[in-house]
């Protein structure tokens, strides 16, 4: 087992820094160590006669990114509160105002960014996610400098982990109810041009099925519909940058027809 041991130590971020996080970063290393110890305890004492190990395994890779902005009003304030064990939060990333990327977990392993949600007939979005927080305070316009450094990152991921275009989101996408991150500002719009997320085309020439469903539709996308006005303002905030949107016109139904076919 020594060898499982080496792969989870290979793959744990460190933080090299001696700055005023040297002492959560002296944790993480404690905790990642933890989590080694618990995977050289199998074979399980009582188990081991009929123990056979496969020799074919690797580590979990996550297939959906989430971004979310912090609510908070500074980079340093955000670093605080994921280094602070009572808060129970954290993130794989952050990204400042000004650029500056900071990873704050191992891609493969499972940070508490997305919460009680789903996407899909994904119901743990926390176990295949990698969560990505940008410095905003939930009313500002995004700095082109942290939409830049996100666009580097995400074709990173995707190109690393093969995510899917469709499973690149927003927290209120898959926690409707409960959250409206990243804000209308955010250009999901740009993301999707650069293969990170839906958009829909020019859709003056589609015609709308006469039995078209649009809250079926908003199911095939992803959405949960169980609170079908919190979708609703879901997609209105994410495709036509509208916060407090709640019902469909006839050009609005063109565009999530559109949408749902691509995703079909």
């Amino acid at each position: 087992m020594r060898s499982v041991l080496l792969i989870v130590t290979a793959v744990v971020f460190i933080s090299c820094s001696s700055n005023r996080y040297a002492a959560t970063n002296k944790d993480y290393k404690r905790q990642a160590k933890q989590l080694a110890k618990e995977i050289k305890k199998y074979p399980l004492e009582g188990s081991r006669k009929d123990w056979v190990g496969t020799t074919n395994f690797g580590l979990r890779k996550p297939n959906i990114v989430v971004i979310h902005h912090t609510a908070q009003n500074s980079c340093d304030q955000t670093l605080k509160t994921f280094t602070l064990p009572r808060t129970q939060v954290s993130a794989h990333y952050v990204i400042c105002k000004d650029g500056k990327v900071h990873h704050m977990l191992n891609d493969y392993l499972r940070a508490w960014h997305a919460g009680i949600g789903s996407w899909g007939n994904l119901k743990d979005v926390n176990s295949s996610s990698i969560g990505i927080e940008m410095d905003n305070n939930g009313f500002e316009p995004f700095t082109d400098q942290q939409i830049n450094s996100l666009l580097v990152l995400l074709d990173t991921l995707k190109t690393r982990y093969g995510v899917p275009q469709a499973n690149f989101i927003g927290h209120a996408d898959l926690a409707p109810v409960r959250k409206n991150d990243p804000n209308v500002t955010f250009p999901w719009e740009l993301l999707a041009q650069k293969g990170f997320g839906l958009w829909y085309g020019d859709t003056t020439a589609i015609t709308v099925p006469p039995d078209f469903n649009p809250i079926q539709a908003l199911r095939i996308i992803g959405y949960s519909v169980k609170d079908t006005t919190a979708a609703i303002r879901a997609f209105g905030r994410h495709f036509l940058k509208q916060d407090n949107y709640t019902e469909f016109t006839e050009g609005d139904k063109k565009i999530l027809y559109d949408l749902m076919m691509k995703s079909e």
